[in-house]
């Protein structure tokens, strides 16, 4: 009897054990469903929930609920669990790097570009990169991979295709002309000079394409990459001005000459060559790799007094700008950050958005600019629009009622043009993108 005593009560120990285990464990469940559903929340309310671009789609049929994609994310809060599943949270701050992709244990994430009801204009491309133009390629944003990663990866893969494909003629001036100077040309442009091609690299701005206009503190890369005639670059976190000294490095070591401030106008094919004019002259070619952005040349507001020498559309080096009267003009981050950045070097700063409050702002972005508001280091005008640009003034419309603030310099962050006229006139058939995979796990 006491033994059965003593095996009850050793049960009932083990019981008690147990069930106090399971409790906190479900009680650590729910708290962690609850906060993850309050970002989720939270998300909406500030836009960031809808996917802009490359983004997680989770199959909850198949997730355990591991964790692993979210401890892989280099970003913050772009997933979470809710009810022992992988759920997306800030879905349009998700910048491709693909890690939840790899990382899942299962197989239960695709990358998509575009949703079901928000679809994103990509030009139709082969798995070689090749456009619906035998010869013309396409790699990088433009191609719906922003990522410096991906978009360097793009590059070189894509030269080396076409590498294989292109029939190299006496009569054109080159085998390869690249345009676009951003991660996926440079990388181009370093794969054709490994592999020995005649090739030409034309940047409508300045070497390093969107990444020279970020901010200089902003970090633009999270991850290592493969760069050719360089090898691995062992990076984790860098920013804007380490980035491109590297690029600038290895292109001068292989004597590579990109042509800066010549913007690519017009790209014909005739019988097997292209014939590509820009701004300064006309080139031919056997084939052609497009590495431009997405958002091709700066938007202009279309204001009187927008070509005055004071207007500028990127931040260059804030901290060699002191004691001046600053209009920024935008809502987005880039804007936001280059406002905060010019505020840090005693600017007097004003910041007119059209949007009566910041909608797709990051969570830090936001917070920042709102305590920079609440202590009057930047003055915030919702609800308004420049209407004119004077040498010593602003013309702004706030409300239907103009308002004249005095000014120095002035920052337009209106977005940049999808350069669809650009693309359709030389004959690059677009296709809108509606939560299409990107990369899918093959079974």
């Amino acid at each position: 009897m006491e033994v059965i005593l003593e095996n009850t009560a050793a049960y009932l120990i083990v019981g008690i054990i147990i069930g106090v285990i399971f409790y906190f464990y479900m009680t650590r469940y729910k708290h962690r469903t609850e906060i993850t559903k309050i970002k989720i929340n939270r998300a909406m309310e500030l836009g960031f929930y809808e996917p802009v671009s490359l983004h997680p789609v989770v199959d909850h049929e198949i997730c355990i609920g591991s964790g692993a994609c979210i401890q892989a994310c280099p970003e913050k809060d772009i997933l979470g669990i809710v009810n022992g599943q992988a759920h997306t949270i800030n879905a349009s701050r998700c910048v491709g790097h693909g890690a939840c992709f790899h990382a899942c244990p299962v197989q239960a994430i695709t990358l998509c570009i575009g949703t079901e009801k928000r679809g994103v204009e990509l030009p139709h491309i082969s798995p070689e990169f090749e456009s619906n133009i035998q010869g013309l390629f396409i790699a990088g944003e433009l191609g719906g991979m922003g990522l410096i990663k991906n978009a360097v990866e793009q590059g070189k893969q894509a030269v080396g295709y076409l590498s294989r494909k292109i029939k190299k003629s006496a009569d054109s001036d080159y085998d390869l002309i690249i345009i676009g100077a951003g991660p996926a040309g440079i990388a181009a442009s370093l794969e054709a000079a490994k592999l020995k091609i005649n090739f030409l690299t034309i940047e409508q701005d300045t070497i390093g394409g969107t990444v020279f206009s970020f901010p200089r503190a902003k970090v633009v890369m999270t991850s290592p990459m493969d760069l050719p005639l360089y090898g691995k670059v062992k990076l984790s976190e860098t920013n804007k001005s380490e980035l491109l000294k590297l690029w600038q490095k290895v292109l001068s070591k292989n004597e590579i000459i990109i042509k800066e401030q010549e913007k690519a106008d017009t790209i014909e094919k005739s019988g097997g060559s292209f014939m590509v004019r820009t701004n300064k002259g006309s080139y031919t070619s056997s084939s052609v790799l497009l590495s431009i952005g997405r958002r091709g040349s700066p938007r202009k507001l279309g204001v009187p007094g927008e070509e005055k020498e004071k207007v500028y559309y990127r931040l260059l080096d804030p901290e060699h700008i002191h004691g001046q009267k600053i209009l920024v003009a935008g809502g987005g981050d880039s804007a936001i950050e280059s406002a905060l950045l010019l505020a840090d070097e005693n600017n007097e700063l004003t910041l007119s958005y059209r949007g009566n409050g910041f909608s797709r702002l990051k969570p830090k972005n936001l917070d920042r600019i709102n305590k920079a508001t609440s202590s009057g280091k930047i003055k915030v005008i919702f609800n308004s629009n420049i209407r004119e640009i004077f040498d010593d003034k602003v013309e702004l419309s706030v409300d239907d009622v103009k308002m004249n603030i005095r000014n120095d310099l002035v920052y337009i962050f209106a977005g940049g043009e999808l350069p669809t006229r650009f693309l359709e006139k030389t004959g690059i058939a677009i296709t809108k993108k509606f939560g299409d995979a990107i990369l899918k796990h093959r079974k």
